[in-house]
């Protein structure tokens, strides 16, 4: 009899077996690129930003991150159906844009990224969502820098990858001491220290620079607009459903007021005055 009964139990459980594998029962089945799992939890997206500036992208040192391009992205990942807690930000240099892209590291970019041609050759742009203009930051007591031009001889600072330092370099100031370093918290201290004359990027990067705590008062915007910056949203190149979803978010953040309670967040306390929301060209 016992025999039998084990026969028996056997039989049961891979009746049983069977029948959950008919039913569809596996936990990972139907599993969809991006992250959906059939009306389950999406999992994490991974988003590029910077982590050094202030009131546009800035890792804190208690791990949180603050800024404008941060409030961008948690909207459209909200949008894509991404809750904050499943966003997972990684650091994204001027300079490593593009790859970390092609490489699939992130599935998209908002880290101050100025939509170019050269760019756009290869990765896409959802947007844009921002206009910035180039300006320069320097000392609180410079007298002898008010335009462009009088940055030739002078020792100016800006990070590597940047359209801002190349702008300087080969239209705005040639002659011009051109340091790129990797990060603009490393420019901010040369031009402290007086090893530099001025730093240059996007005006809204500097009124975050500015507006820092133990900044006021140590240095001011000279109110150039050395150039236009549309900010896009970097994605690979031919994700055209990618595109429109965060196109789709970006006009939605303009429309509800949440782009400019954005705004005046984090660039207000610097009495800087932006552009309003550009409308969408990317994509259409």
């Amino acid at each position: 009899m016992k025999v039998f009964k084990t026969g028996a139990v056997a039989a049961a459980v891979v009746a049983l077996a069977l029948t959950a594998t008919a039913c569809g029962g596996s936990s990972t089945s139907g599993k969809a690129e991006g992250g959906e799992t059939g009306g389950a939890k999406k999992d994490k997206v991974v988003i590029g930003i910077k982590f050094d500036q202030p009131g546009v992208g800035l890792k804190t040192p208690e791990g949180t991150f603050t800024g404008f391009d941060v409030d961008v992205a948690t909207y459209v990942a909200k949008e894509l159906g991404y809750q904050p807690d499943q966003i997972e930000f990684k650091q994204a240099i001027s300079a490593q844009r593009e790859t970390l892209i092609a490489n699939g590291d992130v599935k998209f970019i908002v880290a101050s990224y100025s939509i170019t041609d050269k760019r756009k050759e290869k990765v896409d742009f959802a947007g844009p969502y921002f206009l910035a203009h180039q300006d320069l930051l320097v000392r609180a007591d410079e007298s002898t820098i008010t335009k462009a031009e009088d940055l030739n001889k002078k020792k100016l600072c800006s990070v590597t990858g940047s359209t801002s330092a190349q702008n300087v370099k080969k239209t705005l100031a040639p002659e011009a001491d051109l340091l790129e370093l990797q990060g603009y918290s490393e420019c901010l201290t040369g031009l402290e220290n007086k090893t530099v004359d001025a730093l240059t990027t996007d005006n809204s990067i500097l009124a975050g620079f500015a507006a820092q705590e133990k900044n006021k008062g140590k240095f001011k915007l000279t109110g150039l607009s050395l150039s236009n910056e549309n900010y896009g949203i970097g994605l690979k190149k031919g994700d055209k459903e990618l595109q429109t979803k965060i196109n789709a978010a970006l006009k939605k953040m303009a429309s509800d007021g949440a782009w400019e309670a954005a705004v005046t967040k984090n660039f207000g306390p610097a009495g800087y005055k932006s552009e309003p929301a550009p409308q969408i060209t990317e994509g259409s």
